[in-house]
Protein backbone atom coordinates (compact mmCIF):
# COMPACT_ATOMS: atom_id res chain seq x y z
CA UNK A 1 0.00 0.00 0.00
CA UNK A 2 1.19 3.51 -0.74
CA UNK A 3 2.23 5.86 1.30
CA UNK A 4 -0.55 8.39 1.46
CA UNK A 5 1.81 11.47 1.85
CA UNK A 6 3.84 10.04 -0.85
CA UNK A 7 0.87 9.64 -2.86
CA UNK A 8 -0.50 13.67 -1.58
CA UNK A 9 3.38 14.49 -2.53
CA UNK A 10 3.29 13.29 -5.97
CA UNK A 11 -0.14 14.50 -6.81
CA UNK A 12 0.89 18.04 -5.48
CA UNK A 13 3.87 17.97 -7.93
CA UNK A 14 1.61 17.00 -11.07
CA UNK A 15 -1.19 19.56 -10.05
CA UNK A 16 1.45 22.15 -9.65
CA UNK A 17 3.43 21.05 -12.71
CA UNK A 18 0.15 21.97 -14.78
CA UNK A 19 -0.26 24.84 -13.49
CA UNK A 20 2.70 26.03 -13.69
CA UNK A 21 2.58 25.03 -17.44
CA UNK A 22 -0.23 27.43 -18.50
CA UNK A 23 1.57 30.25 -17.10
CA UNK A 24 4.00 31.02 -20.53
CA UNK A 25 0.49 30.44 -22.67
CA UNK A 26 -1.64 32.50 -20.68
CA UNK A 27 0.94 35.16 -20.74
CA UNK A 28 1.35 34.75 -24.81
CA UNK A 29 -2.43 35.43 -25.10
CA UNK A 30 -2.33 38.19 -23.12
CA UNK A 31 0.14 39.96 -24.96
CA UNK A 32 -0.68 39.13 -28.24
CA UNK A 33 -4.74 40.20 -27.00
CA UNK A 34 -3.46 43.43 -25.19
CA UNK A 35 -4.96 42.20 -21.84
CA UNK A 36 -2.67 43.66 -19.80
CA UNK A 37 -4.81 42.79 -16.99
CA UNK A 38 -4.72 39.21 -17.56
CA UNK A 39 -0.81 39.86 -18.28
CA UNK A 40 -0.45 41.38 -14.93
CA UNK A 41 -2.21 38.95 -13.24
CA UNK A 42 0.41 36.09 -14.26
CA UNK A 43 3.08 37.66 -11.64
CA UNK A 44 3.17 37.38 -8.22
CA UNK A 45 0.82 40.54 -6.74
CA UNK A 46 3.95 42.20 -5.22
CA UNK A 47 6.21 41.67 -8.49
CA UNK A 48 9.45 43.56 -7.85
CA UNK A 49 10.14 45.93 -10.65
CA UNK A 50 13.27 47.23 -9.41
CA UNK A 51 14.42 51.19 -10.03
CA UNK A 52 10.46 50.99 -11.77
CA UNK A 53 8.55 49.98 -8.07
CA UNK A 54 6.34 47.09 -7.15
CA UNK A 55 3.48 45.70 -7.59
CA UNK A 56 1.05 44.70 -10.72
CA UNK A 57 0.48 48.23 -11.28
CA UNK A 58 3.97 49.08 -11.61
CA UNK A 59 4.58 45.93 -14.26
CA UNK A 60 0.92 47.14 -16.47
CA UNK A 61 2.77 50.48 -16.52
CA UNK A 62 6.20 49.09 -17.55
CA UNK A 63 5.03 46.89 -20.58
CA UNK A 64 2.05 49.02 -21.83
CA UNK A 65 4.13 51.69 -23.65
CA UNK A 66 6.36 48.38 -24.94
CA UNK A 67 3.23 46.64 -26.60
CA UNK A 68 2.36 50.32 -28.16
CA UNK A 69 5.55 49.64 -30.33
CA UNK A 70 4.28 47.07 -32.63
CA UNK A 71 0.35 46.24 -34.16
CA UNK A 72 -0.11 42.22 -34.16
CA UNK A 73 1.93 39.44 -32.75
CA UNK A 74 1.87 36.24 -32.01
CA UNK A 75 4.17 34.41 -29.19
CA UNK A 76 4.35 30.34 -29.96
CA UNK A 77 5.80 28.25 -27.43
CA UNK A 78 7.84 25.78 -28.57
CA UNK A 79 9.25 24.08 -24.94
CA UNK A 80 8.87 24.21 -21.86
CA UNK A 81 11.28 22.87 -18.90
CA UNK A 82 10.35 23.12 -15.28
CA UNK A 83 12.58 22.12 -12.05
CA UNK A 84 10.94 22.33 -8.71
CA UNK A 85 13.26 24.05 -5.80
CA UNK A 86 10.46 22.87 -3.26
CA UNK A 87 7.32 23.01 -2.66
CA UNK A 88 6.32 26.22 -3.51
CA UNK A 89 8.86 27.46 -5.64
CA UNK A 90 10.47 26.57 -9.46
CA UNK A 91 12.27 27.46 -12.24
CA UNK A 92 11.70 27.28 -15.55
CA UNK A 93 13.29 27.74 -19.26
CA UNK A 94 10.53 28.61 -22.09
CA UNK A 95 11.14 28.46 -25.98
CA UNK A 96 9.36 30.77 -28.07
CA UNK A 97 9.40 31.95 -31.41
CA UNK A 98 7.63 35.39 -31.35
CA UNK A 99 6.97 37.67 -34.42
CA UNK A 100 5.72 41.20 -34.53
CA UNK A 101 3.81 43.78 -36.70
CA UNK A 102 6.03 46.91 -36.74
CA UNK A 103 5.12 49.66 -39.48
CA UNK A 104 5.48 47.64 -42.89
CA UNK A 105 7.96 45.31 -40.99
CA UNK A 106 7.32 41.57 -39.37
CA UNK A 107 9.94 41.00 -36.75
CA UNK A 108 10.76 37.45 -35.98
CA UNK A 109 12.33 36.52 -33.01
CA UNK A 110 13.97 33.54 -31.06
CA UNK A 111 13.73 33.79 -27.43
CA UNK A 112 14.42 32.00 -24.52
CA UNK A 113 12.40 33.02 -20.89
CA UNK A 114 14.28 32.07 -17.99
CA UNK A 115 11.71 32.14 -15.04
CA UNK A 116 11.07 31.63 -11.60
CA UNK A 117 7.60 30.65 -10.34
CA UNK A 118 6.40 30.66 -6.55
CA UNK A 119 3.05 29.55 -5.05
CA UNK A 120 1.28 31.80 -3.33
CA UNK A 121 -2.11 31.06 -1.71
CA UNK A 122 -2.41 28.13 -3.76
CA UNK A 123 -1.49 29.62 -6.99
CA UNK A 124 1.35 29.52 -8.96
CA UNK A 125 2.68 33.04 -10.47
CA UNK A 126 5.52 34.22 -12.41
CA UNK A 127 7.62 35.90 -9.82
CA UNK A 128 10.33 36.72 -12.29
CA UNK A 129 10.71 36.81 -15.80
CA UNK A 130 14.00 37.43 -18.27
CA UNK A 131 14.39 37.60 -21.59
CA UNK A 132 17.35 36.11 -23.79
CA UNK A 133 17.03 36.25 -27.27
CA UNK A 134 19.32 35.01 -30.48
CA UNK A 135 17.57 37.36 -33.01
CA UNK A 136 15.11 39.87 -33.38
CA UNK A 137 14.83 40.42 -37.49
CA UNK A 138 12.89 41.09 -39.88
CA UNK A 139 11.22 38.09 -41.72
CA UNK A 140 12.99 39.03 -45.23
CA UNK A 141 16.60 39.35 -43.75
CA UNK A 142 19.29 36.61 -42.43
CA UNK A 143 19.81 37.33 -38.95
CA UNK A 144 23.50 37.15 -39.71
CA UNK A 145 22.47 39.87 -42.51
CA UNK A 146 21.79 42.41 -39.65
CA UNK A 147 24.13 41.34 -36.55
CA UNK A 148 20.70 39.66 -35.22
CA UNK A 149 19.24 42.71 -34.06
CA UNK A 150 17.26 44.87 -36.85
CA UNK A 151 14.50 45.80 -34.39
CA UNK A 152 14.84 49.08 -31.97
CA UNK A 153 12.07 47.21 -29.99
CA UNK A 154 14.25 44.35 -28.68
CA UNK A 155 16.95 44.54 -26.11
CA UNK A 156 20.29 43.53 -27.25
CA UNK A 157 20.15 40.01 -28.42
CA UNK A 158 22.71 37.79 -27.16
CA UNK A 159 24.98 37.31 -30.00
CA UNK A 160 27.30 33.75 -30.13
CA UNK A 161 30.01 36.06 -31.05
CA UNK A 162 30.62 37.38 -27.52
CA UNK A 163 30.64 33.37 -26.57
CA UNK A 164 33.32 30.98 -26.65
CA UNK A 165 30.47 28.33 -26.80
CA UNK A 166 26.72 27.79 -26.49
CA UNK A 167 27.31 26.25 -22.83
CA UNK A 168 28.74 29.80 -21.78
CA UNK A 169 25.62 31.48 -23.12
CA UNK A 170 23.56 30.27 -20.11
CA UNK A 171 26.25 29.72 -18.01
CA UNK A 172 25.50 33.14 -15.95
CA UNK A 173 21.64 31.85 -15.20
CA UNK A 174 21.74 29.53 -12.37
CA UNK A 175 17.99 29.08 -13.25
CA UNK A 176 18.88 27.31 -16.84
CA UNK A 177 20.27 24.00 -14.72
CA UNK A 178 23.31 22.65 -15.11
CA UNK A 179 25.21 22.29 -18.09
CA UNK A 180 28.28 20.39 -19.18
CA UNK A 181 30.25 21.24 -22.29
CA UNK A 182 30.79 18.17 -24.31
CA UNK A 183 34.21 17.67 -26.15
Amino acid sequence: MPDRDAVDDRLDRIESHLAIGQLPIRYAIAVDSRDLDAWAACFRPDVDMGRHGAGREALRGHIEPLVRGFYRSIHQICGHRIEFVDRDHATGVVYCRAEHEVGDRWIVMAICYLDDYVRIDGEWFFSRRREKHWYAADVTERPQAVDFGSWDGAPSPALPAHFPSWVSFWQDDPSVGRLTARP
